[in-house]
């Protein structure tokens, strides 16, 4: 008979390895799959509740916010205000940061980045959505915490993960000691490890991106993906494109299966579209983690400096060697996009 580990369990025995921490850093992430049971409750019957569609209100980047956009920024709100961990919370959904105050919380050490519904665009045709999360802690030493705290670069995580909400739920996250995921057992309501020390392949066959903006992309991305398309049976091309909409979604099959994640900065979207405080640098600490490499297309995402709550970022991420071959079309055929600080 096999032994099930919960995800409770497995926080608890991996305490020791943040003996600063106390059990805070323990029980936010414990809060935080709470609040995504409850998430996913109402992501499986979004389809016979009045909960689909939108609200008629604009997230920052001028997105109409879908109702069950705002249910689940609520829900992590309100889960991590009363588990008393996280002084601040940073939202896809909120203009400015959720400054957390309360007699529970005085003394909290968390800061919490998170995009409570990624791809909820996908909600009303049944294709996976999911959260996004990012931990840092707290730097600032008197007083109230402030905007400095969470205008941390990527790599000062201390944790990060996605729940993926698709035919079964699964809530994978790492603490920079590599990467486990945990499926929920709804006959339970428990996450219980499934897949312990998770490995992304270093080459992968397949290519995930919108080839429909294909026009708009830069020269060393047109150029990878004519590479993706050449026949090569030493490198087993041409590569299977497969793209879902969710970035969570073709990640996290790229992190099982091996392949490359793309979405570039475009004519009209210069610094890419996708944001780094709470897509761009969870995803890429995630897949190092697992063995993988994130970058902008020119340096490592986690480098990045973060000047901004919503800052963009183009994303190439997963298996290290396709990684490596985009990164060096782009210098060859695209050095003018480079970051200044590379010039």
């Amino acid at each position: 008979m096999s032994i099930v580990k919960t995800l409770g369990q497995f926080i608890i025995e991996k305490q020791k390895d943040f003996p600063y921490a106390k059990g805070e850093l323990s029980r936010l992430l414990r809060d935080i799959g709470i609040a995504s049971k409850i998430v996913n409750r109402e992501v499986n019957k979004a389809g016979l509740v009045d909960i689909l569609g939108e609200v008629g209100t604009y997230n920052t980047h001028g997105e109409s916010q879908k109702k069950l956009d705002v249910f689940a920024n609520d829900q992590f709100i309100s889960a991590l205000t009363i588990g008393g961990e996280c002084c601040i919370v940073v939202s896809e959904e909120n203009d400015e940061p959720v400054y957390i105050s309360s007699e529970v919380s005085k003394n909290a050490k968390y800061i919490v980045a998170i995009d409570p519904l990624d791809g909820s665009s996908n909600i009303d045709v049944n294709v996976s959505v999911g959260t996004i999360f990012s931990i840092y802690r707290r730097v600032s030493i008197d007083g109230p915490a402030d905007i400095k705290d969470a205008l941390q670069n990527g790599t000062e995580q201390v944790a990060a993960g996605y729940v993926v909400y698709g035919s079964s739920t699964m809530l994978v996250y790492t603490t920079g000691k590599g990467v486990n995921g945990f499926t929920l057992d709804p006959s339970i309501g428990e996450f219980c490890l499934s897949h312990p020390d998770m490995k992304i392949p270093k080459d992968g066959f397949v290519y995930s991106l919108n080839e429909g903006n294909y026009v708009h992309f830069p020269q060393g991305v047109k150029k990878y993906l004519k590479y993706c398309q050449a026949e090569d049976n030493e490198t087993k091309r041409p590569y299977s494109s497969r793209y879902i909409g969710s970035m969570i979604a073709d990640v996290h099959r790229n992190l099982l299966k091996g392949g490359i994640f793309i979405y570039p900065s475009t004519a009209s979207a210069p610094n890419g579209k996708l944001r780094l405080v709470y897509e761009g640098n969870p995803m890429a600490f995630i897949i190092e983690q697992a063995g993988g490499k994130a970058s902008n297309g020119f340096q490592r995402i986690l480098d990045t400096e973060v000047e901004s709550l919503h800052q963009r970022s183009p994303i190439f991420m997963g298996s290290e060697n396709m990684v490596l071959k985009v990164e060096e079309l782009m210098s060859l055929y695209s050095p003018e996009l480079a970051p200044k600080e590379m010039m």
